[in-house]
């Protein structure tokens, strides 16, 4: 048996996000239809030590992603994704790329399903090492005329607008000083922040808009404030995990603004398209399955005989 080792840069060569976003779509999917057996992760220390784990029955592969994380550090995440099958061996890839690239494509994959077809502004509140995926994401299924980055360092914000444009030289992109100059104009707004207080308020956004909310995941964090969810059609990644992790979605259930029938699961969404309001909705934790995805792109690259089918 083999053991393949990848680091940050070996991942991100391998897999581009148009391949990231159709694969995590497609386990999406499958999570809808039963084909994983996929536990709530295990959070220690409010959530600074993460353990995911999933098994995909149908190709009898396992994943499981073991990271800290800790926002006073660069790259703020640090650990491994191991993926195992039983016949050919075991890879053992970056983490901190692994996740960048499916959180990124699962916002991908909500912002094709929810954003309008016409969609081409984009604001990103938070300039940090989830930001510059979760951007390439939505040009890749809603391309960009327009980008608007905010942060409370400007300076973070000013260095990934230099990343971007250098990416994406027929995107217009400026950096905002506030959230409300940020988003006024936006089509789509993500969220990407370890905020504990909403950092977006309804009255700043357009009429329609689209909104990803990926910077908390725990149930002491929280981007959205609950009558913004109240008036959207919201779509979440898995029930079990938003449930547990939450806090934005949480408090909504608490204070009445939402119930558990209004939040639509993503897999369920793409194989049945749900009504829209004028705003949407998307909130992710992140799930075993997204990180399983992009470890099984790596597989069938990096393994002798691939990933099984």
């Amino acid at each position: 048996m083999n053991t393949i080792g990848l680091d940050f840069d070996d991942v991100r060569a391998a897999v581009s996000m148009q391949d990231a976003i159709v694969a995590v779509r497609q386990a999406f999917l499958d999570l809808a239809a039963g084909h994983f057996e996929q536990p709530v992760r295990t959070a220690m220390r409010d959530g600074q030590f993460l353990i995911m784990s999933t098994h995909h029955r149908p190709s009898a592969t396992a994943m499981v992603k073991t990271l800290s994380v800790d926002f006073t550090r660069v790259p703020a995440i640090a650990g491994t994704v191991t993926w195992a099958e039983t016949r050919q061996g075991t890879l053992v890839a970056d983490a901190a790329a692994v996740t960048g690239l499916r959180t990124g494509a699962v916002s991908g994959v909500a912002t094709d399903l929810l954003a309008p077809a016409d969609a081409d502004t984009m604001a990103i509140i938070g300039a940090g090492g989830q930001a510059p995926d979760q951007v390439r994401a939505v040009h890749a299924v809603r391309p960009l005329r327009g980008l608007s980055i905010m942060d409370r360092d400007r300076s973070r914000a000013a260095a990934l607008a230099d990343l971007l444009r250098s990416e994406l030289p027929q995107v217009e992109i400026d950096v905002a000083d506030g959230v409300d100059t940020a988003v006024r104009r936006a089509d789509i707004v993500t969220c990407a922040t370890p905020a504990t207080e909403p950092v977006l308020a309804s009255e700043m956004l357009r009429p329609r808009v689209h909104i990803n909310a990926i910077g908390a995941f725990r149930p002491t964090m929280r981007e959205l404030p609950d009558d913004l969810l109240g008036e959207a059609t919201v779509v979440i990644d898995d029930l079990a995990a938003i449930l547990e992790e939450s806090g934005e979605i949480l408090h909504a259930l608490d204070s009445g603004a939402l119930t558990e029938d209004d939040l639509i699961v993503l897999g369920d969404a793409l194989t049945h398209a749900p009504e829209r309001r004028e705003r949407t909705v998307f909130k992710t934790v992140g799930v075993a399955a997204q990180d399983w995805a992009i470890a099984r792109l790596l597989a069938a690259k990096f393994l002798p005989a691939g990933a099984p089918a």
